[in-house]
């Protein structure tokens, strides 16, 4: 009489029940980071763009930012201060299937009137332009990448890697003393640089 039970099936058996198991925990892992998303969520405000006055500001508290890519629902959006690029993410609607999250830094802290692009896998993400728009040949420091802050006297690798990860940790330079937070950087270097940079 033959096995009912012969070894193959089951060694299958044990297969699928590791692969739903598998299928499970991507199941939960996914949810909780939705959760997580919509959790860091401060009831943002999606704004129509309208003709302003020049007396209407932001209140205060509140920052601007113009989410675009692969978000559910791209635009203009109003945040509390403190944000971060995971609460704008979340209030345009979490990111589409084929966002690549890689590219993006969720923990970044947002800055007032900036633009956020989540690309897509496979996307070639630009490097930011380092010069200003003005063509006035100077760096502007929050948008030069690691080339550009380089070609500044007296920064070299590690000084352009430094100012990279202070704007990141700490959102956009608000003038151009901020610098003195970067370290490695003091007084007589700053005052060599002032007239090659801008904020």
């Amino acid at each position: 009489m033959p096995d009912p039970n012969p070894p193959d099936a089951a060694g299958r058996r044990v297969r699928l029940s590791i692969g739903a198991a598998v299928v499970l925990g991507l199941v939960v892992l996914s949810l909780a980071v939705g959760l997580g998303i919509l959790r860091g969520q401060s009831a943002p405000r999606e704004v129509v763009a309208r003709a302003t006055s020049s007396a209407e500001e932001v209140s205060a508290g509140e920052l601007y930012v113009h989410v675009l890519g692969a978000v559910s629902k791209p635009g203009l959006y109003v945040l509390r201060s403190q944000a971060r690029l995971v609460d704008a993410v979340a209030a345009a609607g979490g990111t589409t299937e084929d966002a690549d999250l890689t590219a993006v830094n969720l923990a970044r802290p947002l800055s007032d009137g900036e633009q956020i692009v989540v690309p897509a896998v496979g996307d070639q993400v630009a490097p930011d332009a380092p010069a200003a728009p003005g063509g006035d040949g100077r760096i502007d420091l929050n948008t030069a990448d690691q080339a550009a802050l380089e070609s500044l006297p007296r920064i070299g690798p590690a000084l352009a890697e430094r100012i990279i990860a202070w704007r990141e940790e700490n959102g956009r330079f608000r003038s151009v003393d901020d610098l003195l937070a970067v370290p490695g950087i003091g007084e007589k270097l700053l005052d060599g640089l002032r007239d090659g940079v801008r904020v």
